[in-house]
Parts: C-alpha cells; structure tokens; sequence
C-alpha cells in the first residue's frame, strides 16, 4: 500500500483530503499542519509521494521543495493550489514538484494525477537498475541439455512465490538465473533488489535487509528502507547467503514466515511481499553439519532448488556464448563487431573452465577484442593460474581433451581435415608444450584461410 502526505495548514482541508484520498485510493495517508512537520515526517516515514499546499505560513511549500532537495528526499511531490495563480506552481515544477492539481478537482482526477506520479518513480526506478545491468551477460544463453533442463526448471517455479535457491559455481549465472525467475514470475513489473550477503560488513546486515528509523543509531539522522521493503512487491534476491551471520539468519528465518520486517531501532512491524530467490557457491548441507548455517534456514530456503551448470558440462555451447559476448562487448566499446578465428574457438571449447564458468569466458573475450586490431580475432589460450584442480603432472600436460574426440589413426599422425591451427592444437593438447597456445598464429607456410566463418556457424558441429 502507498503512503501518501498531505500538507496544508488549514486542518479541515487536510483531513478531508486525507480522507478522500484513502476512501478512492485505497492510500495509507499522513497529514501535515506546517512545512516544518512535513520535513519531520518525511524523515521519519516510508512516504511514496506528497501533496503540498504552497500557500502556508512560515516555512510555505516552496521552501518545503527546496529543503526537500538539500536533503535528498527523492519522493514525487504534487502541488495544489486553491489560488488560481498558476504561475506559481509552475515555479514550483523549477524546484522540483512532478505536476500541480486545483483544489476543487474532484478526488478521482487527483488520484489518477498520484498513480501517475508513483508509476513515473517506479519506472524511473527500473531504468536505474536496467543501465546497471548493461555491463552483465544479459539473456540465458545456450541449448545444450543442461541448459535446456535450466530453462524447465525456471519455468516450473517461476510463477510460486515460495522461496527458491539457486545452486552453482561462483560465475556460472546464478544472478541471471534469479532475474530470469523474476522475469516470468508473477509480478515481473515489480522491483528486482539484489544484495550480496558476503559484501556487507557484519554490523550493516540487518540495516540492509530491515533499514532503520531516524536516530536508531549514531548517525541515522532520517528512516531509510531495507532491501525487503524496496523489494515490496517484487523479488529481492540474497547472493551469497552461505555468508550470512548467525544472527541475520534467525530474522531472515522469520521474515521469510511471517512476511513481516520491523526496522532498526523500531517497535512497529511493517509487511513486505518480496519473493526471497538465494544463492550459494557453497554446500549448504555441509555447511548445517558443521554450525555455520542453521539448519531452520536451509529447510526454508530450500522449497525449491535451481541448479546452475557448469560452463564445462555446456561446452556446445561455448559459439552461442561467445558470439553474444563479442556483441555485447564491442558494443559496450562502441568498436566494429568481431569474429572469432576457428582454432582459437577450438581453443576456447578445449579449456577445462573449472574456475569462473562464464565470467571467466568473459574476460578470455574482452581481452581477445582489446588485443585484436583487425575484424578476425587469434588469442592465447586461456591461461591456468595457481591453485587450479589436477596434479602437477596434469597442468604440464595442457588443458584437458577427453571430453574431444581423438582424431582415428595411428600415434599421432597429423589428421588432414582439420586447418593448419587445429593440427598444431592436438599437437598442443597432446603435451608439445604448457606454455600459451600460438595455434592463432599466422604461418609463414601456409596461406591465410579465404572465408572466416561466424562463430554462430560452428555451433552444430560443436555440439
């Protein structure tokens, strides 16, 4: 339910409005006597939008709009007027008011001027988190079985509003899996909130998930939201929750049952109806056993489970992936589009990616784009670091084959069908050398291949 003040020194006027307001509206509706009261509620309350007398003593509405922007209160504000003097309201649009409305407007006029208000702000609110998402991977992409069974699994829980976890490795997808979830649920106009539990300081947990009332702590000088209530309405989804303290984790438990939140520093409860989608990197039956999740929390998070695969369980879809990244990437640097040469695609699908997943592909990508001058792109192979899976032996030996096809013939007699870059590949793969794949390279022996396929036309051979 929206909260709505009205502001207005003649108290018959503001009450009856008030009153109006919610018998047409359905509002929750604050009243105000003065600017200076106004100023007060609005840091104290949760109010979505205002309606603000200009003609009042003292501190009159348009030093309430000033004052409102010295302080950052981001509500829409409209303005009425019994006057007639339109010019003035006008001044007040300057300074920040969203529209004006005449008293005698009959109520039904003055509502639908607030829902348009209020779906301006929500809308102004999901173009901020959309230019936010312009650097991600954007749509699912990929039809290989796993991901196939990924797409039926999302489509089966969607639209439940009980709790879901996403399961995966860390840069497998699991946020675009919660945004997908989002997408095709119930409300998918609602608000998308993502918060990562293990990049909040311990003692700023709760204040994320519940927000605070003004003077709660040192320093809270107004009311400011938690994460449950901006996500009212919507999804609000807890990366990394195996992060999550002890203590956050028995009134999230209660939140999730009584769908209810109560602020720092507060005595009131506040009711929320944001969908909780989690996600881990970590095992979270393991982690019950050993006494670092409760175990209350796991059997109420884990309604429904989501698994995300591995990119090394997809690798048919390695094309679909890179030619979506290499768009998305040129155009994000504002360069010509690029295609991929189809050894160092070989490459790309012959590397054990048992760190990072996708992010990792990405980053593979975008250093292929900035280290490329011309349209066809010949990289290193992806470089193994420390701490990577499999014994000395195994990381001298190059990346990992057994999942291609060994080409039929004696030892390792050269296969013919396959380019100039392929062979010298194998030759790599086979353990010629554990330095970086300069397979891309051209050779002085052999001329330059006359067409460059698109990475998407190598898609069914991969797979």
């Amino acid at each position: 339910m929206s909260a709505i003040l009205v502001v207005d020194d003649v108290p018959a006027m503001a009450e009856q409005y008030a009153y109006d307001l919610k018998r047409v509206g359905g509002y929750d509706v604050l009243v105000a006597l003065s600017g200076r009261a106004a100023l007060d509620l609005l840091e104290r309350e949760a109010v979505d939008c205002v309606i603000l007398d200009l003609e009042m003593p003292g501190m009159d509405g348009f030093e309430v709009l000033r004052t409102m922007e010295r302080r950052g209160l981001r509500m829409p504000v409209l303005v009425y007027t019994g006057t007639g003097n339109y010019d003035r309201c006008t001044e007040a649009i300057r300074l920040g008011a969203r529209s004006f409305i005449d008293k005698a407007e009959p109520m039904e006029r003055v509502v639908q001027e607030v829902e348009h208000a209020l779906e301006q702000q929500r809308l102004a609110g999901q173009l901020a988190a959309l230019r936010g998402r312009l650097d991600s991977e954007a749509p699912l992409v990929g039809a290989s079985p796993a991901m196939q069974a990924l797409k039926d699994a999302i489509g089966r829980v969607a639209k439940i509003p009980s709790p879901v976890l996403i399961v995966g490795e860390s840069g497998s997808g699991k946020e675009l899996v919660a945004r997908e979830l989002h997408r095709l649920g119930a409300n998918p106009a609602g608000p998308f909130i993502a918060l990562n539990a293990a990049a909040i300081p311990e003692n700023l947990v709760e204040d994320e998930l519940f927000g605070h009332e003004r003077g709660a702590f040192t320093g809270a000088g107004a009311l400011r939201k938690g994460a449950f209530e901006a996500a009212s309405g919507g999804t609000l989804f807890l990366d990394e929750i195996g992060e999550l303290p002890p203590a956050a984790q028995a009134k999230l438990l209660r939140v999730i049952e009584q769908r209810q939140i109560t602020r720092l520093g507060g005595n009131r409860t506040v009711a929320v109806t944001a969908r909780v989608v989690a996600a881990t990197n970590r095992d979270l039956e393991a982690e019950v056993r050993a006494g670092r999740f409760r175990d209350d929390v796991y059997f109420r998070l884990n309604v429904h489970v989501v698994r995300v695969p591995a990119l090394r369980e997809r690798l048919s879809d390695i094309p679909a992936l890179v030619e979506h990244l290499l768009m998305v990437t040129c155009a994000r640097f504002g360069v010509r589009p690029k295609t991929v040469d189809p050894a160092a695609l070989d490459c790309l699908m012959r590397y054990d990616w048992t760190r990072n997943n996708v992010r990792e592909l990405r980053n593979v990508v975008e250093r292929m784009i900035i280290a490329t001058d011309g349209e066809t792109m010949c990289g290193e192979h992806p470089r193994r670091r420390p701490g990577k899976r499999g014994s000395a032996g195994e990381r001298r030996r190059g990346p990992r084959t057994d999942h291609i096809p060994r080409p039929q013939g004696g030892g390792g007699a050269p296969d013919h069908r396959r380019s100039p870059g392929a062979q010298r590949l194998a030759h790599h793969a086979d353990g010629a050398g554990a330095g970086p794949c300069r397979s891309c390279e051209p050779l002085e022996d052999h001329a330059p291949p006359q067409h460059q396929p698109r990475i998407g036309s190598r898609l069914s051979a991969a797979e």
